[in-house]
């Protein structure tokens, strides 16, 4: 049987519980769909948000951390913007934090079902293949159920 996503529901209730968010992998760069993501973070959830990068030393004004055991918390959520085969080294760092971490998410293009399986078998909720930000402001009103803004912008004058 292969492994499936949280339902729509379960995300939106992942999201609702979260306080803390680790972004592994954020970038400094504004090119990167982690800035962007890391900036979406910051302007409009609650979250507490955690910059990890051994290379980077300060995101949007806040501190980097070198990895996971250098935050000065454990995050709830662990957002993971890595290479597909650097996922399970990113899945050992949340486990050897011995607990506190509750979901294990995988952005776009991050789906490796040996993952998921060792991660929900340690106790974690795992999201894959999704991004953050998308959910969180689908679910906020943001976004239309399948992703996309479909507020209607134009300079011209509605007519009838």
């Amino acid at each position: 049987m292969s492994w499936e996503n949280p339902s729509a529901v379960r995300r939106q209730q992942i999201l609702r519980e979260t306080r803390t968010v680790a972004v592994v992998g954020a970038s400094p760069n504004p090119a990167r769909a982690s800035n962007f993501v890391a900036t979406y973070l910051l302007a409009s959830t609650g979250f507490d948000v955690y910059f990890v990068n051994p290379n980077a030393r300060e995101i949007l004004g806040r501190p980097v951390y070198k990895s996971l055991a250098d935050l000065p918390v454990v995050p709830d959520l662990v957002d993971v913007f890595r290479r597909l085969e650097d996922v399970p080294g990113v899945l050992d760092e949340v486990l050897a934090l011995g607990g506190g971490v509750r979901t294990l998410w995988l952005q776009f293009g991050l789906f490796d079902e040996d993952v998921a399986r060792r991660a929900e078998d340690a106790g974690l909720q795992v999201v894959m293949d999704r991004c953050l930000k998308v959910e969180h402001a689908r679910f906020h009103g943001g976004l239309h159920i399948a992703g996309f803004d479909t507020g209607v912008i134009s300079s011209r004058r509605r007519t009838g």
